[in-house]
C-alpha cells in the first residue's frame, strides 16, 4: 500500500502593513487590527536556527546587580522630566509621538542643547530636515551648544556609523520612520523597515548605555504609525497633544517602564520655542473683572495634576427650526445629554434655544467631572444671571438628574483654593472624612435641581 507523504504547511507569505499580522493567503481585512486593504504579499520567511554561544556576561543573583546604572538623569526640562519619571535612564529608549507641527522637534532640540551644556555629548540625527535647517531652529530657540552634534541621515548603516564615531551619551533620531536599511526591502516607514531600524538602534543604545529619544509619526486617528511591536520594543512611549491653533501642549506617558503613566507635562509653544508651565491653571480662565452669565469653573485631573478650567455657554432664541448645538473643547454628545437632563429634570427649558458651549484657552474637557459645571453654565445663561464670584462646580451628571461622585475631589478643591476660589459645589459625600480647604465653603448636592439653586446665592464679599 502506498503511503502518502505528509505535506508541510505553507509558510506565511502575506503580512499586514499596519500591525505586522501574517497569513498564508491574501485577505481583504487584517485579522488582527481589522484594517481594510493593508495585507500585501511578502517573501517567504526563512526558518533560522541558532546554536548556543559563549556567555560573556553570566547571570548573577538579583541582589548583586548594580542598580545605579539605571538611575534617571534629568534633562533640564522640568515638565518633560515629570512625565519621564525623573529623567532619561542610560540605555533607555523613549518614543515621542505626535501630530506634525505640534512641537516634538522643538522640544527635543531644547533637551539636546540643555544636555550638551551640562557636559554630555549629544548626537541629533535628522531624517526630515537638513543640518542647516536644524541649526536655524536652534538659533531661534537659543539651543546652540558646543557638544551638540548634528547629522542629516536616512540610511541606517550611516546612522550607526555616526553613533560609533561621535560616541554620544544622548541620541535623538527624528524620525524613526524616515530611516531605512539597505538590507530590507521596502520604502522607509513600512512595517519591515521600522521594525529593523528600531531594533538596531535599541540594540546599540542598550549595549553602550545611550539614552535615546525616537520621534514617531502618527496616523489620522492619532495612533502611532508603524507596527505595534515598535511600542513594545521601546521603554517609554510619550504622546504630544494639543490643538494646532492653541499654544498649550500636553505631554503624557502612554507607557513607562521607569515611572508612572499618570503624570502630564504642560508646555507653552511660541515663536521663541517651547517652555514648561509648572502652573498652567491661569491659561484656562477668562480675564473678566465682573462675573458674566453663562460661565462656570471646574477642576479636571490630567493624570495627577488638577487644572482649573472655565466653561462658557451662550443661548440664542431659535428661529423655529431645529435648535443648533455647537461645542468647542467639550464632548458634543455629553453636552446634548446635559441639555436634556436640565430640560427634563431641572425645569430649565432649553429645547428651543440655539446652544453654544466652549472652554477657555483651548482646553479639552473629556472628564465627566466637568458635567456639573457645564450644566450650571447653561442654567446661568438661560436665567441671564451670573454665578457668584469665586464659585466652581465638580461632579458627574446622570440621566436621572443625580449628581454622582468623582475621584480626587479634595485635591481639586485644594488647587482651586490655592488660586483664590471661595465656594465649591460638589456631589454629596465627596469629601468623606476630609475637611474642606481653609477659607472655602463647600456645598454638597444630590441632584441637578438642587445645584441650579446656587445661581441665587448672594455674591461673596
Amino acid at each position: 500500500m502506498a503511503t502518502t507523504a505528509r505535506k508541510k504547511a505553507p509558510a506565511p507569505t502575506y503580512r499586514c502593513t499596519e500591525c505586522g499580522w501574517q497569513a498564508v493567503k491574501w485577505v481583504g481585512r487584517c485579522g488582527e487590527c481589522q484594517a481594510w486593504g493593508t495585507v500585501s504579499e511578502v517573501g517567504q520567511t526563512r526558518v533560522r536556527t541558532a546554536a548556543a554561544a559563549t556567555v560573556e556576561r553570566p547571570a548573577r543573583p538579583i541582589g548583586e546587580v548594580d542598580a545605579t546604572r539605571a538611575e534617571a538623569q534629568a534633562t533640564g526640562v522640568g515638565e518633560f522630566d515629570r512625565v519621564l519619571g525623573g529623567g532619561l535612564v542610560p540605555g533607555g529608549v523613549v518614543l515621542v509621538a505626535g501630530e506634525p507641527g505640534i512641537g516634538k522637534s522643538t522640544l527635543l532640540l531644547d533637551v539636546a542643547a540643555r544636555a550638551a551644556r551640562a557636559g554630555r555629548r549629544v548626537l541629533y540625527i535628522s531624517g526630515e530636515e537638513s543640518a542647516a535647517q536644524v541649526r536655524l531652529r536652534g538659533e531661534r530657540i537659543e539651543a546652540l551648544a558646543r557638544d551638540l552634534y548634528l547629522a542629516s541621515e536616512t540610511d541606517l548603516a550611516t546612522v550607526l556609523a555616526q553613533i560609533d564615531r561621535v560616541e554620544p551619551e544622548l541620541l535623538i533620531v527624528d524620525s524613526v520612520q524616515t530611516i531605512a536599511s539597505a538590507e530590507i526591502d521596502g520604502a522607509p516607514g513600512n512595517v519591515s523597515q521600522v521594525r529593523e531600524v528600531a531594533a538596531a538602534i535599541l540594540q546599540v543604545a542598550k549595549r553602550h548605555g545611550i539614552g535615546t529619544l525616537l520621534v514617531g509619526h502618527v496616523t489620522k486617528d492619532g495612533s502611532i504609525a508603524g507596527p505595534r511591536v515598535l511600542e513594545h520594543l521601546v521603554d517609554v512611549v510619550v504622546q504630544f497633544e494639543g490643538e494646532r491653533h492653541s499654544r498649550l501642549r500636553l505631554v503624557r506617558a502612554v507607557k513607562n517602564r521607569y515611572g508612572p503613566t499618570d503624570e502630564v507635562g504642560c508646555f507653552d509653544l511660541s515663536e521663541l520655542g517651547i517652555v514648561g508651565l509648572p502652573d498652567p491653571s491661569g491659561l484656562f480662565l477668562s480675564r473678566l473683572d465682573e462675573p458674566v452669565p453663562g460661565t462656570c469653573v471646574s477642576v479636571t485631573l490630567e493624570g495627577r495634576r488638577p487644572l482649573v478650567t472655565e466653561v462658557q455657554a451662550l443661548l440664542v432664541p431659535g428661529n423655529g427650526g431645529s435648535a443648533r448645538r455647537t461645542t468647542n473643547g467639550v464632548d458634543s454628545s455629553r453636552t446634548a445629554m446635559i441639555l436634556a437632563v436640565l430640560d427634563r429634570r431641572a425645569g430649565v427649558a432649553l429645547r428651543n434655544d440655539d446652544c453654544y458651549v466652549s472652554t477657555v484657552g483651548g482646553a479639552k474637557l473629556s472628564e465627566p467631572a466637568a458635567d456639573l459645571a457645564i450644566a450650571l453654565a447653561l442654567a446661568s445663561a438661560k436665567e441671564g444671571r451670573p454665578l457668584p464670584a469665586g464659585l466652581l462646580a465638580v461632579g458627574e451628571v446622570g440621566l436621572a438628574g443625580d449628581v454622582r461622585g468623582v475621584g480626587g475631589v479634595p485635591r481639586r478643591l485644594a488647587e482651586a483654593a490655592r488660586i483664590g476660589f471661595k465656594r465649591a459645589i460638589v456631589p454629596a459625600g465627596s469629601l468623606g472624612t476630609e475637611s474642606a480647604p481653609a477659607g472655602m465653603r463647600v456645598i454638597e448636592v444630590r441632584d441637578v435641581h438642587a445645584a441650579t439653586r446656587a445661581i441665587a446665592l448672594p455674591v461673596s464679599s
